[in-house]
């Protein structure tokens, strides 16, 4: 296993819409494991895309059980999903997010409330989840990576809703 560099922006690799995986090989698998452990190497990441190191595969792991923020709703635990697509959305939040991708910022996005996810799981095995809550925000945080768009593409005012990271020491 190893922990993968991750892709700032403005790399146009970011940018780019990532492929359908057409199946759980040995090889996937190992990338997953470097995923997961690229992820865990990153204090307070609860969530990571193949495109962010580089990957253009529709594979992401989340896990909002360890946040403060997850921790206090109900979750999945550790999500490796293959393929997710959103089929249905509802409700809405005004959040705040950040990435790995964007260090030093965070911004205001709409985001909707619950999600239904499709996607495969580890073993290439067909699921269908339903997240809300914060796991929902991760999940579709993502997702978006997947088609080629930050959480800075989600912002209604450049202005009012982008902030600098406060450093707390």
């Amino acid at each position: 296993m190893a922990i993968l560099p991750i892709l700032q922006f403005p790399d146009p690799g970011l940018k780019e819409k990532s492929s359908p995986v057409t199946g759980v090989t040995t090889e996937v698998s190992a990338f997953i494991d470097d995923l997961l452990e690229t992820m865990r190497a990153s204090p307070g990441c609860i969530g990571i895309a193949a495109p962010q190191v580089g990957m253009l595969s529709r594979i992401i792991v989340v896990d909002v059980s360890g946040h403060r923020r997850g921790g206090q709703e109900e979750n999945h635990g550790l999500l490796v999903l293959v393929n997710p697509e959103i089929l249905a959305r509802g409700g809405k939040q005004l959040v705040r997010e950040g990435c790995m991708s964007v260090p030093g910022y965070t911004a205001n996005v709409q985001r909707a409330q619950w999600i239904l996810v499709d996607a495969l799981d580890r073993e290439g095995k067909q699921i269908i989840l339903e997240a809300v809550g914060f796991e929902s925000i991760a999940i579709q945080h993502e997702v978006d990576h997947l088609d080629g768009y930050l959480f800075l593409d989600r912002v209604s005012s450049i202005k009012t809703d982008i902030f600098r990271r406060k450093c707390y020491r």
